[in-house]
């Protein structure tokens, strides 16, 4: 199977469909696929989830999909920069996973690393005794508590290339 496609249009021909989950790869806005996000945006998929540390800023990342509606559920350890994220969150017009909207970084990088694995879950220590652990399974170990988290999986991953890299 070849993986290299002469656009980011290209490459998510006969992939993308609405409803799916999307893994979106960088940190903040560095190193994001931006063309593939661009791309996503131009197909008019509707009703995803998308899976990042971040849900971008107005006009660039996936503030692009979030100003075109197509975000139905944002799943991220950060949405601080982007005003249209906050607007749309406010008026109830999204979705929010809650218990992930205050995830750690770690945590969240470790939910998609355990799904990838087949690991449906895992204990973690992060967010004892806080927001993050109300409602969730906790069990002791030895001397430590510990936190039940779900892991997560996505059916299309989008992440930055560098050409011939």
């Amino acid at each position: 199977m070849n993986k290299v496609y002469p656009s980011a249009k290209a490459a998510l021909e006969d992939i993308v469909k609405d409803g799916q989950t999307f893994a979106v790869g960088g940190f903040g806005l560095c190193g994001i696929p931006e063309a593939l996000i661009a791309a996503l945006r131009d197909t008019g998929v509707k009703g995803i989830t998308c899976i990042s540390n971040n849900a971008g800023v107005d006009g660039f990342g996936l503030g692009l999909l979030l100003e075109t509606r197509q975000i139905k559920k944002m799943i991220s350890s950060y949405v601080g920069e982007n005003k249209e994220f906050e607007r749309q969150y406010l008026a109830g017009e999204l979705e929010l996973e809650l218990e992930l909207e205050f995830t750690p970084q770690g945590t969240l990088a470790e939910k998609l690393r355990a799904g990838g694995a087949g690991i449906p879950a895992f204990f973690t220590n992060m967010g004892f005794g806080t927001v993050i652990a109300e409602g969730k399974e906790t069990r002791q170990f030895g001397e430590n508590h510990y936190v039940l988290e779900h892991s997560l999986t996505a059916d299309v991953g989008v992440v930055k290339s560098l050409e011939g890299g």
